[in-house]
């Protein structure tokens, strides 16, 4: 029913609007009330999200079943009201009353012939004041037409320059002379000043160029990247996707700040923090740990940096949003982000087929060497093989030199006949792999048999504490080494 009146308003996946280049966000209010007096099939919105951006004036559902986003183009905007201060005003909700231009139809348009009273009841609380007057400025400032040239100094700067040194300079003499050189310095310092906020100004509309651009060389990047041939060669490709890391740094164009949410901050944040991640864990196989996020998040949000706190609060809220990504909490404390689509016992295989291997059936495996097999960092790796440790499929060695990690062989033993021990499967493997290390006996299976028996034995009879390491006495042998 609004899409008759508003043009509809696209959102990402966590239910954040998409902004247009060069559109900032600058208010957010919660609990806002949209409709018009003048125009009765025009539908009321009530209780949404109301969001102010220098190019548009948003309106958002706070309903999830049933999502409605829609906006009002400042463009089309023609007149904004006062507010009328009186004691009737003080019994009811707060209004902001605009007219905009309209088709004959009623559908909101920047070529429209007719004109509508749009009004906005605010019910949350909120200074009234403070938003109409980021209102005014948002459309007064016109930035969809500006095109964000940098600011130039006026035709007559030289002129008046010019002037300036050719007058005559008037010796400094008694106390005049010293009020005149005071008075000189100060013109002096505001022209410095001046000169350099335009510096700063041309600087800062300069940056914005730059980021239209960075995202539009990104955007390019990825279309070519989708529809190129297998003909392309590995340079070519390592070289689109260093550009594509380095236009990816460039930064979030409007970051959510306390300033323009609010009491809607930290809801706010989450659902842009959502957003921001879903790149990071492509790139990182779908699991990144809360300290990458926080520097990478903080280094896209330029001089607008959030807290820890703020960072792990965002987080928690995303159990109260339909967003792609969630927070996890290892055993050992260790909070990560992973996609909800992430699947544990895809990395217990993988790290199964790693640890199956004949040197790692012989010396086990680190962290470092599970993180070059799964593609991450060696403190995620660490934690993978602890979870995997867990689950009963790796048994881990404790020692100066680290944590090394190895299968699990407690499952070959038969409970029925704990002296019996399979010549097949997993225990056979092991047999196979440290044979060579055993070669001097006349029957190396023969001695790793009564070493694993006599281990199984003390295990069984809990003599063995977790995380002991078994030698053998007879042979004094280190290379055998069973971990609970």
């Amino acid at each position: 029913m609004a899409g008759n009146f508003l043009p509809a308003a696209k959102l990402t996946a966590s239910g954040r609007p998409v902004l247009d280049s060069g559109e900032v966000e600058c208010s957010l209010l919660s609990t806002v009330d949209l409709h018009s007096e003048d125009l009765l099939a025009f539908p009321l919105l009530k209780s949404g999200l109301l969001i102010l951006t220098t190019h548009r004036l948003l309106w958002l559902s706070s309903d999830s079943n049933t999502p409605t986003a829609v906006y009002i183009p400042l463009s089309t905007i023609q007149h904004i009201f006062s507010t009328k201060k009186s004691i009737k005003s003080m019994f009811h909700s707060p209004r902001v009353r605009f007219q905009v231009s309209t088709t004959p139809e009623g559908h909101v348009s920047e070529k429209g012939l007719k004109s509508l009273v749009i009004t906005l009841i605010l019910r949350g609380k909120t200074d009234i004041d403070s938003f109409l007057g980021k209102f005014w400025d948002a459309w007064r400032g016109r930035a969809w037409e500006t095109s964000g040239s940098a600011t130039e100094s006026g035709p007559g700067s030289g002129s008046r320059e010019g002037s300036e040194s050719l007058a005559l300079k008037v010796p400094v003499v008694g106390v005049s002379g010293i009020l005149r050189k005071e008075q000189e310095m100060w013109e002096s310092t505001d022209k410095s000043l001046q000169d350099a906020f335009q510096d700063l100004n041309a600087l800062m509309s300069k940056a914005k160029e730059m980021v239209v651009l960075a995202e539009r060389m990104r955007l390019k990047l990825l279309s070519g990247s989708n529809n190129q041939t297998s003909e392309t060669n590995d340079d070519d490709m390592g070289t689109k996707e260093e550009m594509q890391d380095w236009l990816l740094s460039v930064g979030i164009a409007s970051p959510v700040t306390k300033e323009s949410a609010g009491a809607l901050y930290h809801q706010q944040l989450s659902r842009q923090l959502a957003d921001f991640v879903k790149k990071p864990l492509e790139r990182a196989g779908g699991m990144i740990n809360l300290i990458d996020i926080y520097c990478l998040f903080n280094r896209a949000r330029g001089t607008e940096l959030i807290s820890p706190d703020d960072l792990r609060q965002a987080c928690s809220l995303w159990e109260k949003f339909d967003t792609p990504v969630m927070l996890r909490k290892f055993d050992s404390g260790v909070m990560v982000i992973q996609n909800k689509t992430h699947s544990d016992d895809e990395v217990f295989s993988r790290i199964r087929s790693l640890v199956l291997k004949p040197d790692a059936l012989r010396t086990g495996i680190s962290a470092s060497d599970a993180a070059m097999t799964l593609g991450v960092a060696p403190a995620m790796a660490k934690e993978y093989l602890l979870a995997a440790e867990g689950k009963g499929f790796l048994c881990r060695d404790v020692s100066s030199d680290g944590f090394r990690f190895y299968i699990n062989l407690f499952p070959e033993i038969s409970p029925d006949d704990r002296y019996f021990v399979k010549d097949h499967g997993i225990y056979s493997m092991w047999i196979s792999a440290v044979s060579f290390r055993l070669a001097f006996f006349t029957d190396y299976k023969e001695v790793g048999k009564s070493i694993f028996w006599t281990m199984t034995v003390d295990f069984m009879e809990n003599k063995l504490p977790s995380g002991c390491q078994i030698y053998s006495e007879a042979y004094k042998i280190p290379e055998l080494f069973f971990f609970l």
